[in-house]
Parts: C-alpha cells; sequence; structure tokens
C-alpha cells in the first residue's frame, strides 16, 4: 500500500503523489501501464479466496487493474474521499453510480440543468428499468418533488451549458431530510475548485477525460465515495445475497461501505464498462497538472467573459464570476479559487450570428468537448440539444444565438483577438443557403 503521509498535504502535492510509490519490481517512480486480461493466481486457494472476497489481489482487469487502482486512489484523496471507481467514460461512471441505488419503482430527483447526455439516460434508458424522474428547476423544487419512493438527488456542481452552480450544503440538507443521497457531477468545477464531499453531498462524479485528464487524448469516468451517509437504508445492501455466501453487503462491509463494494463488485463488474489501463495511467498523468490548468483557465475564462460582456454583439454572458449571474452569490461562498473554464455567451444576431461566428474562428477549435489544453467552441442549439424541441431550448435558457466556450491554455490576448474576429464577422451576411433564423 502507498505509504500515508505524517501530516496533511496540500491540493498541489498531493495531484503529483497520492496513491502512488515507485514500483517495488522495477523501482520505476511512474505507475506502469498494467496492459494485461488478467492476473495468475500463485495457487488454488489463492484463486478461491480471491472470488470470494477474502483477499484484495486483483483476478481480471474488468474489475481491477493496479494502474487503475493507482489512479483511484489519487482521484479518491483530491476529492476528499475514501473511494473511488474508475470507469471507462464519464457517461458510465454517471450510470453506474446511479444503478448502484435506484431499482425498479424507484425515483430520481435530479437538477433541471444537466448535460444532454444525462438527461437522455434518465427520461430514456432510465425510464425503460422502470425508474422516474423529475427536474428540480429551482431551489424549492428539490423538497416539492420528492415521493415515497424518491431514492436519490442528483445535480451538476457547475451546469452545463448555463453556470449554474449548485448551492451544494443546502440540497444536500433535503436529500438528507429525506434519507437519500446526493450524486453530484463535479466534471467542470474539478475537486481544486470544489469538493462537494466536503459540502455534504455523497457521491461524486465525473467525465475524467473532460479536466482531470486535460489533454483531450483519453475517454475515463470516475465515482467517487466518502463515509458519511448511512446506505443501511437501501434493501438491495442490507438483503442477503449469495455473491457474498448469505450475508447482506452492509453486514460485510458496513453501512458507510456498502454501496460503494456493491458497486464496484456488481454493478460495474457485471455491466462491464473498465477503463484501459493505458487510459489509466493518461488521466494520471493529466492529474498532476491539474491544479494549474484549472486556475489558469479558469481566470482566463473570466477575463473573456468580462470582456465579451462589453461587446455590441453580445446580449449576455453565463459564468458565474459575473455579479449579474443568478449563481454568483452562491460562486462566492463555493468557489473561492475560481468559477471554472466553461462559459456560454449568447449573441444578438441569433443564430446566423452563431453560424458566422463558429466559422471564423481560427484559434477555438469547433469540437463538443470540454476541459481541454485548447479552447472549444459549440452551438448547442444546432449540435448537443438539436433533439430537444425548440419550446425545450428557449424554456432552458439555449438561445438560437447561443455559444458554449471551454477556455484553454492559450495565451488570454490571442484568444481576444480570435473572439474579437469571430464578433467582426457577425456582422457579415452569411450565404443565403445557410441561414436557418431560429427565433432571436
Amino acid at each position: 500500500m502507498p505509504h500515508v503521509p505524517s501530516t496533511p498535504l496540500s491540493f498541489a502535492t498531493r495531484q503529483v503523489h497520492a496513491g502512488a510509490e515507485p514500483d517495488p519490481v522495477t523501482g520505476a517512480r511512474v505507475t506502469p501501464v498494467h496492459l494485461t486480461a488478467g492476473f495468475v493466481f500463485d495457487d488454488f486457494e489463492q484463486a478461491r479466496a480471491r472470488f470470494a472476497g477474502e483477499d484484495d489481489g486483483f483476478v481480471y482487469t474488468r474489475m481491477g487493474n493496479p494502474t487503475t487502482a493507482a489512479v483511484e486512489r489519487r482521484l479518491a484523496a483530491l476529492e476528499g474521499g475514501t473511494d473511488a471507481l474508475l470507469l471507462g467514460t464519464g457517461q458510465a461512471a454517471l450510470t453506474v453510480a446511479l444503478l448502484g441505488i435506484l431499482g425498479a419503482g424507484d425515483h430520481l430527483v435530479a437538477a433541471a440543468d444537466l448535460y444532454e447526455g444525462s438527461r437522455g439516460l434518465f427520461l430514456e434508458n432510465f425510464a425503460r428499468l422502470g425508474i422516474a424522474v423529475d427536474f428540480a428547476a429551482g431551489p424549492d423544487d428539490w423538497e416539492r418533488l420528492v415521493r415515497p419512493t424518491t431514492r436519490a438527488f442528483f445535480a451538476e456542481s457547475i451546469a452545463n451549458p448555463k453556470n449554474a452552480v449548485l448551492d451544494v450544503p443546502a440540497v444536500a440538507a433535503v436529500a438528507h431530510r429525506h434519507g437519500v443521497p446526493l450524486v453530484v457531477d463535479n466534471t467542470f468545477a474539478t475537486p481544486y475548485l470544489l469538493r462537494p464531499l466536503e459540502h455534504g453531498a455523497d457521491v461524486v462524479v465525473h467525465s475524467a477525460s473532460k479536466f482531470l485528464a486535460g489533454h483531450g487524448s483519453a475517454l475515463g469516468g470516475v465515482v467517487v465515495t466518502g463515509e458519511g451517509f448511512d446506505w443501511s437504508g437501501f434493501e438491495h445492501l442490507t438483503s442477503p445475497v449469495g455473491v457474498l455466501g448469505g450475508v447482506s453487503w452492509v453486514d460485510r462491509y458496513g453501512p458507510r461501505r456498502a454501496y460503494v463494494e456493491h458497486t464496484r463488485g456488481v454493478v460495474a463488474s457485471r455491466l462491464g464498462p473498465a477503463i484501459s489501463p493505458f487510459n489509466a495511467f493518461l488521466v494520471q498523468q493529466g492529474l498532476e497538472t491539474l491544479s494549474l490548468r484549472v486556475a489558469r483557465q479558469s481566470a482566463t475564462a473570466e477575463l473573456l467573459a468580462r470582456w465579451l460582456l462589453a461587446r455590441p454583439e453580445v446580449v449576455s454572458v453565463d459564468h458565474a464570476a459575473l455579479p449579474d449571474h443568478p449563481s454568483h452569490a452562491v460562486a462566492q461562498r463555493l468557489l473561492p479559487l475560481g468559477t471554472g473554464a466553461v462559459l456560454s455567451v449568447t449573441l444578438a444576431g441569433g443564430r446566423s450570428a452563431a453560424q458566422r461566428f463558429v466559422d471564423a474562428v481560427e484559434l477555438f477549435t469547433r469540437m463538443t468537448h470540454v476541459g481541454d489544453v485548447r479552447s472549444l467552441v459549440i452551438h448547442p442549439a444546432s449540435t448537443t440539444h438539436a433533439h430537444r424541441t425548440e419550446t425545450e431550448r428557449l424554456e432552458t435558457g439555449i438561445w438560437p444565438g447561443l455559444l458554449r466556450l471551454s477556455i484553454g491554455l492559450e495565451e488570454s490576448a490571442d484568444l481576444v483577438a480570435d473572439l474579437e474576429r469571430a464578433l467582426a464577422a457577425t456582422h457579415e451576411p452569411a450565404p443565403e443557403e445557410t441561414l436557418v433564423e431560429v427565433g432571436s
């Protein structure tokens, strides 16, 4: 096991050292990439013990791998948690995290401001499994939407793409009053800016493909848990199961760790969304510079948000650092180190202006991704939110002229020059055949 320092370490130090030590066989300082499907057993008895859960050694990479385990330990340390489960994608992490809690007949209360992949998962995939969902559009909705069958709350710490900041302590208090856990997608904030477990959340998920990796080269997702929630109120964790020899998950692991052990050993293992050890290695490489990247990206995003807000071509800018943003007060309280590297800007010229803007950028990359070292731009209404009706988009503030910007590590002056070029292009008439105006 990795050495535990005698004194607490800072975030920047933990992101470099936590969870890993030099390889005991080769002395390699960087965690090796263990590219193997399975692991050799010393003898019959060791194989039996590992399958019985009496030996914590590795069995098969779908269920665990030394490279993956090192990254899991580091992520748990960075989020202030006790356990982590590294998976193939962020979508896999969210799915596994919630299916470790929810089953047929259960009800989920989720924030209305969500990544479209999460919203679709709840409305379509979960619905087919008999799991109902309601969406909380305001702070009072969390309490109002609770049913006797409600088993979890879910929200994003900084919402995609409008930057609503979750009041984690307030929502956690409502969840716990009803005996259910709060699950938070912390992808946009990252543990450098916010650690939801320290504010009352019970489970944290990330798309590790984004800021945690940072380089846009690998897919990954993570589920992080703490020991603050008592899972003994969940029947699937308190009922005896054959896989544990007739005892329950709570009996075997206690009421605080039953959920994560069940989620790892039954949900993730059987659904099979394992991460490649090589991708786990790439995520670990990104983690070592997380605070440096996010601090710079967040500061640049705030600078650009203020610059864009002063431009005549711009109707509004969504970034919680701005005093007129609805979440500004919450952000000041929960995000003292910065309010994130993603912002949305709505252009006065609607969709046609957005089209000319996107086609004119030279430094910003046109792609659906965030958290990259490169700055990115996307038009949600025609891409990520295209499957919503126009009414649904307008109700949630996805205007025809709205663009999502993810700010990278480029020099701010160069990004301003590119934005200025793109804004100038919005004054030019677009080719008639490409103009598809949908509102203003």
